[in-house]
This record gives structure tokens, C-alpha cells and sequence, in this order.
């Protein structure tokens, strides 16, 4: 049971943030109202609706995932957990109307940073609070009557005609979406709306990707389908196979090809190999080049992904689950290292102030935790070996790498004198 001034705290926290980003009033009322009869939470929770409180937990999480310091949220998130994630259970999976209707979308939900530009992606946690504005604010009737069918259907096990339920009510809120976003007023109204389910500012761009998805889930499931399951390495005949499917879904749907390299982005065993489709459509290494070619966006993904893992690095180290965090720092570091290595001038572009802001920060979370220790005790994290491009392998590698470049960089000269631009081949 919480105490009264933890649970004071937590309320304060909520209220603050409240002021700030505008969060839900319901909530906020019943928060309150817990806050003086702290004896009987259990049941001031049980007085929400379930959505309501999945729509709390989602919410308490997102913040903890921000790193937002709220003082009693752990023991609220552990009363909600106990309800909604008995045996292994996600949220996601209660609701199974609105799984059906997001299911085009969920090869693309991420579960990183909710506040940075997630291109390509949406926030796994925005998907509660679209959901609820679509039920009681955009479509109230359409809604439920798709909710009541498709439970009907799932219920007799229907699958297949619960799906074009789930299509049909989806053509539906494309249509109305198309009709409420044309004017900058209707826009403000929905960001209001949607601030009274959820504080995250992500929420409206990632309603806005969902149309995008949408509009174009046909195509996006005809590419996913095409794609090979595994890629191990990014590189001959499987990205020839890529690029060409890539090329082909651009041409019908240039708006969605961020969407498309994430379904792409998916299937690597090495994530920074989203860049060689940048980067081997380039003129040469420049960092000028490169931000020129046709896919010069997977650039900007592969640092969007990076920002997300510092968020969970930061959460791992939280936890104290130190082994997760090894692992995600040594895929930071050979990112790093990758986008340094691959792209010349990087240093200098956007691109390289962004991986510096980022490398530093995630270096501060790195020696916050390392200086804990005394000077004599060795930490894992701060171990040279995580840093594997620092060995002689590696280092014989780069140098191969380079050499490479060289030859390839002297073709694509000489090729230029007799006026055929050749493409790099990083």
C-alpha cells in the first residue's frame, strides 16, 4: 500500500507535469481522489474503465521510459501491471477490435524515446490514446459498431472477416482524418483533444504517420511479404533484391518510403546497414553527397534508433539490469563507429553534431553508473572490449575498407572525366 506523502508526491509529480504538457483530466480527478483515501486505491482504480486504467499504465510507463522521476509510480504501475500483464500478457492484446484496426501499423511500432522524431516509426504508446480519440472524438458510432462487430466475429473466430471489418472501418477513418486535418484549426482542436488522453507530444505526428500507413497498407503489406525474412548482411544480390523492391514501392508511394526502410530496417541483423542504401546511391563518401542520394533518410533513421536505444540504456541502467545495458552499448559503439568509418566529412555535417550530442550523453548515463564503483573495482561498462573496432582485426578491416574507397573513389574520378557519374560502393 502506498503512503501518504509517496502518494502525495506522485500526484504533485502528475500535477506538475499536467501544468506542463496538459494530461488527462478524468485521470487527474481520480488520482485525486485516491490521494485522500490512500487505504483504498485498489478500489479508486476499479472505478476507471479498463481502458481507462490501461491508458494509465501506458502513460505512467511512458513517462518512466522519458525518465521522469515520479515518487510512488512504481508501486501504482505494479498494482496496473498485476491486472494487465498476468502471464506475459502486453496490453495491447485486451483490446482485440483495435488490434485488428492497428495491425497494419504493427511492423512499425517502436517502444524507444516517445519525444524525439521517430521517422519511419510510431510510438507503440501513442496507439492507446489515437484509439480512444477515434472512439469517443472522430468517429463515436462508426466506432462502435466496428467494435461490436469485430468482437462478434473474433468471438465465433472469423478471422478473416474480422480483418476486412478492421479494413473497412480503416478506409473509413482515412477518409474522415483526410476531411479533419485539411485546416490548420481542426489540427489544433484534435492536438487539444488528444492532450486529455495522454501528455506525450508525439501523439498527433504519430496520427498522422497512422493516416499515412493507412493510406498506403496494401502496398506496405505487398513489400513486407517481398522482403527476405533474414538479412545477415546487407549487401550483392539480396540488396540489389531490396533496392529494387525499393524503387518500385517509391515510384506509387514516395510519402511512405520512410515506412518502407523501416520494414526494410526490420529484417538486418546489423541495423546501421540501413545507411548502404544512402550511401551506395551516392556520388562518393561525402557527407554532401550522401545527403543527396535518394535514401539519404536512412541515415536519419539509423541516428533515430540509436537515440532510442540511449533512452533504454538509460532505463536499463535504472533497473540495474547491466547486461542489457552491455548489450545495447555495444551496438551504440559499433553504430558510432559504423557512421564515422562509412560516411567522409561526417564529423562535420548535421548528421555527425547529432551522433556527438547523442555518443555524450550516452557516455554521461556510462560514467554515471561506472563512478559508483571505486576506482580499483572494474566495471563492465567501462571496459575497452566493448569497443570492438578498437582491435587489430578491426583495425586491419578499416584499413581494407579504406583502400577500398580509395580504388573506388579513383574509378569514380576517372569515370566522371568521360562524363558517367559512378556510384560509391560503401
Amino acid at each position: 500500500m502506498l503512503s501518504y506523502g509517496n502518494f502525495y508526491d506522485l500526484i504533485y509529480g502528475v500535477l506538475l507535469l499536467s501544468v506542463l504538457r496538459t494530461i488527462g483530466a478524468s485521470l487527474l480527478f481520480v488520482l485525486h481522489a485516491a490521494m485522500t483515501q490512500t487505504d483504498k486505491l485498489q478500489e479508486y482504480l476499479q472505478r476507471l474503465t479498463p481502458a481507462a486504467r490501461g491508458n494509465l499504465l501506458t502513460e505512467l510507463e511512458r513517462l518512466e521510459l522519458c525518465g521522469a522521476e515520479i515518487p510512488g509510480a512504481a508501486s501504482l504501475m505494479e498494482i496496473l501491471r498485476a491486472e494487465f500483464r498476468t502471464n506475459g500478457q502486453n496490453l495491447k492484446h485486451r483490446s482485440a477490435p483495435s488490434r485488428y484496426f492497428f495491425a497494419p501499423l504493427e511492423p512499425l511500432l517502436v517502444d524507444g524515446a516517445p519525444e524525439h522524431a521517430n521517422t519511419g516509426a510510431i510510438q507503440r504508446g501513442s496507439l492507446a490514446a489515437i484509439w480512444e480519440w477515434i472512439s469517443r472524438d472522430l468517429l463515436p458510432t462508426m466506432a462502435r459498431d466496428y467494435v461490436k462487430l469485430a468482437t462478434e466475429l473474433i468471438t465465433a473466430d472469423r478471422q478473416g472477416e474480422a480483418r476486412r471489418a478492421a479494413s473497412a472501418f480503416q478506409t473509413k477513418v482515412v477518409k474522415s482524418l483526410e476531411n479533419t486535418l485539411g485546416s490548420p484549426d481542426s489540427a489544433s482542436q484534435i492536438r487539444f483533444r488528444l492532450a486529455a488522453y495522454t501528455a506525450s507530444q508525439s501523439v498527433f505526428d504519430d496520427l498522422t504517420k497512422m493516416l499515412g500507413v493507412l493510406r498506403a497498407r496494401e502496398a506496405l503489406a505487398k513489400f513486407n511479404e517481398a522482403l527476405p525474412a533474414k538479412i545477415a548482411r546487407f549487401d550483392g544480390a539480396q540488396f540489389a533484391k531490396v533496392k529494387a523492391l525499393l524503387d518500385a514501392f517509391a515510384k506509387q508511394n514516395a510519402e511512405q518510403v520512410p515506412f518502407a526502410l523501416t520494414l526494410v530496417a526490420g529484417r538486418l541483423k546489423t541495423p546501421w546497414h540501413l545507411i548502404r542504401l544512402a550511401t551506395k546511391a551516392a556520388a562518393s563518401k561525402n557527407a554532401a553527397d550522401v545527403a543527396a542520394a535518394p535514401y539519404a533518410i536512412a541515415v536519419s533513421m539509423v541516428l533515430d534508433r540509436l537515440e532510442d536505444k540511449r533512452a533504454l540504456l538509460r532505463f536499463a541502467l535504472k533497473s540495474e539490469r547491466i547486461l542489457v545495458a552491455r548489450e545495447i552499448l555495444v551496438g551504440a559503439y559499433d553504430t558510432e563507429y559504423a557512421l564515422q568509418v562509412r560516411i567522409d566529412q561526417f564529423a562535420q555535417s548535421d548528421w555527425g553534431r547529432r551522433l556527438d550530442e547523442l555518443m555524450a550523453s550516452i557516455a554521461a548515463l556510462v560514467e554515471s553508473e561506472v563512478s559508483r564503483f571505486p576506482d580499483n573495482v572494474g566495471h563492465i561498462l567501462g571496459s575497452r572490449s566493448l569497443r570492438s573496432h578498437q582491435s587489430l582485426s578491426a583495425r586491419m578491416t578499416y584499413w581494407a575498407w579504406k583502400g577500398r574507397d580509395v580504388v573506388s573513389d579513383g574509378f569514380a574520378f576517372c569515370r566522371n572525366l568521360v562524363g558517367g557519374p559512378e556510384r560509391s560502393q560503401a
